[in-house]
């Protein structure tokens, strides 16, 4: 099994008068070529492009936005069986980017065109750009009286505001129905008849967005850690903290069993409230209740629990701090988020009985540190939400393949069971028994049984499954937005 596949997946979103909710059911969109050239790259096998569309999709006349695209060709043009469309989440990571790593089997790459494309408001297709000086005046996620949430709110209204105005027009159509029509426009671009598709996360949002709008153009589609976009707010927000809770509960059992782990034959939940506690009284150096949570947060991604144990160790040894990265402390896409998920609550003391109700499916964790942060950024969202939280609509479509690990920090499996259902006869599910966050390369099994509905359309039995594969104690710890930092400096670009 390749090593760079969990890791990769940690960092791992038409026609006038179209409802949000209706499949399109009119013709080919309208002819677009791509110009391909050479990236500029390390490596010469990739091609850059661009594809221009509407930024509204219900007024195609109107203003447009250029969506940067990368191309790696089938390594076999004779068995080549079309591309693979592929998105890597987020939200805001650059599926042009992603497109150019070798994350997927030899096999894929012989018989698929690998292209991915940066949505709309990421990366180079018209990135989101707010004032860096206002951003960094985020305040604490946590929120604790009337006083701070109308802080927050206020503050949310500014960077909204002020994003939009440097980001354009596109700013008010990032929803993933506008996506899942740049995709099909991308598809009719490319020449092919039916789309082939592999999401990560929130790309997973986007492929069921697709397969709403337009599930007859589906060859296949593989969603991986799979997001339910029927998750209101209150139970997005308590449905994650469960989900944290779970990878933490499946830590304590690791470590118990695991005489490597730095915390071996210790109480690790007591020494987990006595960090939180400390954090709360300011002992930690700085370092929040919040920042605390994401070790396991951040550490069951990969997973890489060795180096989150020996974090809590240090920090329980009143050690100075390890390096975390704060939860707000890069350029984060939320608005793409704010427009598919309605996060917006009334007043503290809703957002409090949130806090309560979360506690309770996660005694230990509390809460989600990354959903308390979109939760925070999403206050202002004014109405209506262009994509907001429903049971999904699919009729028609072909065999769907649904992938997750059973214990993952913010798409638990509870989720891909629950699309599954809402899709019906259509889903097919397969379960990774271990840990973490993006499934396809964590063995051979999850490789050969993805490849295989990709390649041959043979999906698995409904309740197929793959065992896990042990941990390796070298993996570091990394949180899901360092691959957007590194994303965001280091991606290919077309050679002028």
């Amino acid at each position: 099994m390749r090593k760079t596949g969990p890791l990769l997946a940690a960092a791992l979103a038409v026609l006038v008068g179209l409802t949000a909710f209706t499949p399109a059911q009119a013709a080919e969109p309208r002819a677009t070529t791509i110009e391909w050239a050479a990236c500029a790259w390390p490596r010469e096998k990739y091609e850059c492009g661009t594809l221009t569309v509407p930024v509204d999709w219900k007024d195609p006349a109107g203003p447009t936005v250029d969506l940067f695209l990368s191309r790696q060709r089938a390594a076999d043009p004779a068995a080549r069986i079309g591309s693979l469309l592929v998105n890597p989440g987020g939200p805001g990571l650059s599926g042009a980017t992603f497109a150019t790593f070798d994350f997927f089997s030899p096999e894929v790459r012989r018989r698929f065109d690998i292209v991915g494309f940066d949505v709309r408001g990421t990366a180079d297709s018209n990135r989101v750009l707010c004032s860096a000086d206002l951003i960094a005046q985020y305040p604490d996620t946590f929120i604790e009286n009337q006083a701070e949430l109308d802080h927050w709110r206020d503050f949310s209204s500014r960077a909204r505001a002020d994003c939009k105005s440097r980001t354009g027009p596109v700013f008010e159509h990032l929803d993933s129905v506008s996506v899942a029509h740049d995709m099909d426009a991308l598809r009719a671009a490319l020449g092919e008849e039916k789309v082939t598709y592999y999401g990560i996360s929130y790309g997973t949002v986007i492929g069921q967005a697709y397969a709403e709008q337009f599930p007859h153009r589906i060859r296949a589609m593989a969603l991986d850690s799979v997001v339910d976009h029927s998750a209101d707010g209150e139970r997005y927000f308590r449905d994650t903290a469960a989900h944290v809770q779970d990878v933490f509960d499946a830590f304590v059992k690791w470590c118990a069993g695991e005489t490597r782990c730095a915390l071996h034959g210790k109480d690790v939940r007591a020494i987990w409230a006595r960090l939180k506690d400390r954090a709360e009284r300011g002992e930690l150096g700085g370092m929040s209740k919040a920042q605390v949570l994401r070790i396991i947060f951040n550490g069951s991604y990969a997973p890489a629990w060795y180096s989150a144990a020996e974090q809590i160790a240090r920090l329980d040894a009143s050690a100075p701090p390890a390096p975390l990265r704060a939860p707000g402390d890069i350029h984060f896409p939320w608005q793409l988020f704010c427009a598919d998920f309605d996060m917006r609550i009334r007043d503290y003391h809703e957002y409090a009985w949130q806090l309560r109700r979360a506690k309770a499916v996660a005694p230990d964790m509390e809460f989600n540190p990354s959903t308390l942060t979109i939760n925070s950024w999403c206050l202002s969202e004014p109405r209506p939400i262009p994509y907001p939280q429903h049971r999904l609509r699919v009729r028609g479509a072909p065999p769907i393949l649904l992938v997750n690990s059973r214990h993952d920090p913010i798409t638990g499996r509870a989720w891909a069971v629950s699309v599954a259902r809402q899709l019906g006869r259509a889903a097919r599910l397969l379960t990774y028994e271990g840990v973490g966050h993006g499934v396809y390369d964590r063995s051979d099994c999850t490789i050969s049984t993805i490849d295989r509905y990709l390649i041959a359309l043979k999906p698995p039995a409904y309740r197929a499954s793959c065992p896990a594969v042990p941990l390796e104690p070298s993996t570091q710890v990394r949180a899901p937005q360092d691959f957007l930092l590194q994303d965001l400096t280091d991606r290919p670009t077309p050679r002028h």
